[in-house]
């Protein structure tokens, strides 16, 4: 499997404001700081359907869009990370699951 399962927890914020560029997601499995070495520098994609045709190079139009990010670093102590998108992700995908690359890395 090329990918593991990551939800999607909300917005990094204080108290007073919000900041949609910046994404909250929780590993599954992952429950310290220490382990989230391993997954930065990893890319993210959020995969959902559309109600139009998309154009794919070299493959049929699909109804299949993505929006994709990196991994910025940990956050807590909880095995929580943040992550920066393309775009910003939509409101209604919290709770929703985000797809995480397991063959790109920093580490060399």
């Amino acid at each position: 499997m090329l990918w593991c399962k990551v939800i999607f927890a909300g917005y990094n914020r204080g108290l007073p404001n919000q900041r949609e560029h910046t994404a909250l997601l929780k590993i599954k499995g992952v429950y310290a700081p220490g382990d989230t070495d391993f997954s930065l520098g990893k890319r993210y994609a959020y995969v959902y359907k559309t109600t139009n045709n998309t154009v794919t190079p070299g493959s049929k139009p699909n109804k299949t869009r993505e929006i994709g990010g990196k991994v910025a670093h940990a956050h807590g102590n909880s095995g929580m990370i943040h992550a920066k998108f393309c775009s910003n992700l939509p409101a209604k995908a919290i709770g929703h699951r985000i797809h995480v690359m397991l063959y790109s890395s920093r580490i060399y």
